[in-house]
């Protein structure tokens, strides 16, 4: 925390609309600077907390506090936060530069002072060159970036963003991504960021609450939610995973109660990897699908499941495996996550029989 309060404290916040609750008793603190994501499929809360945290709806119970201020029963001019939305909401009648600083005109601050100021905010997005612009003379990553210029202009201490990068195409999202990232580094001021999209949560975050039901599911940094998901939801949700039910976790991995493995965890080859903690089942190939930066191979296993392993496309490399054809599937004992509270066992744990039989020669 760089700050004696976090910027954000939510303290048993609930939301209930009717007979159904949107956001249950949620606990959450966020740090003064930090850039904080909340991930969700749609109906699982995450919007709602946004909504509730600018103030655009009140708590059924709980509180929110902003750098130790409880403002939960305050309007959302009364709180020293910005919204930026997927619909940018930029005046069409207006040049670009009285978009950015009508914030500060309805404040009162001079024209001069706000001109000025606009310019700033304008500069530190990279787009001081539009000032004379109307919107519809910019491209969407434009309009974006006047968003949020006008959003950060009159300095908040935490700016809210609901699925802003939503309406754009897929190379420009992935280009405001990193603009975005750098902007938020250069003003210092807290980010709070909405999104569906896992892997945009994990490009720009320093950390992600995943919301599930109204409820965070997992918080932590990207790389303890994408490594170490506590629960099939999460691991599921956050990439791609393949997931094993307590019968298949004994069958295949010789382990109890349930577990997960990333896809490029694991490889595909013709012989058994060995050393300790290396793994190995049989299987006969599904498919080889090549897509650009990998070859996702699907493989259906001897021992039940069906899984998919990501290998990296090396030097052009069109993966060689066909339909039909008998691999080995190999993956690290480290590498298998326990999910939903159960147990792992010891990593040297013997396989059961029947995957030690898979294919002869093959252990672990």
């Amino acid at each position: 925390m760089t700050d004696a309060h976090p910027a954000i404290r939510l303290r048993g916040l609930t939301k209930e609309f009717g007979q159904v609750t949107a956001v249950d008793h949620v606990d959450l603190e966020i740090g003064a600077g930090e850039f904080f994501s909340m991930l969700g499929p749609s109906g699982s809360g995450k919007t709602t907390v946004l909504r509730l945290i600018a103030g655009f709806e009140q708590p059924t119970s709980g509180s929110i506090e902003l750098f130790g201020q409880d403002v939960s029963k305050k309007a959302p001019f009364d709180r020293d936060v910005n919204t930026v939305f997927q619909d940018y909401a930029l005046f069409p009648h207006m040049s670009v530069l009285d978009n950015v600083a009508y914030g500060l005109r309805v404040r009162g601050v001079g024209k001069k002072q706000r001109n000025e100021r606009a310019m700033k905010a304008l500069a530190s997005v990279r787009l001081e060159q539009m000032a004379g612009r109307k919107p519809s003379q910019l491209s969407g990553g434009q309009r974006q970036r006047v968003a949020l210029a006008r959003a950060t202009v009159v300095e908040p201490k935490a700016l809210l963003l609901d699925e802003p990068l939503g309406a754009l195409d897929l190379k420009l999202r992935e280009q405001m991504q990193v603009e975005l990232k750098q902007i938020q580094r250069d003003l210092g001021i807290t980010f709070i960021f909405v999104t569906h999209d896992q892997e945009e949560a994990l490009t720009l975050s320093d950390r992600i609450a995943v919301f599930n039901a109204g409820r965070i599911e997992q918080l932590g940094t990207p790389a303890e939610l994408y490594e170490r998901p506590v629960s099939r939801f999460v691991a599921d949700f956050v990439g791609t995973s393949n997931l094993f039910d307590a019968e298949l976790s004994a069958a295949v991995l010789g382990r109890d109660g349930h577990h997960s493995i990333r896809p490029e965890k694991m490889t595909v080859g013709t012989e058994p990897q060995l050393g300790p903690g290396a793994r190995n089942a049989a299987g006969t190939v599904v498919e080889a699908i090549y897509l650009g930066s990998g070859v996702r191979i699907v493989v259906d296993l001897d021992a039940g499941p069906r899984v998919s392993v990501l290998e990296q496309n090396v030097r052009g490399r069109v993966h060689d495996d066909a339909h039909g054809d008998r691999v080995v599937v190999s993956w690290h004992d480290d590498d298998v996550v326990a999910v939903d509270g159960a147990a792992i066992l010891p990593q040297n744990a013997t396989p059961t029989a029947a995957v030690s039989a898979a294919m002869p020669g093959i252990s672990g």
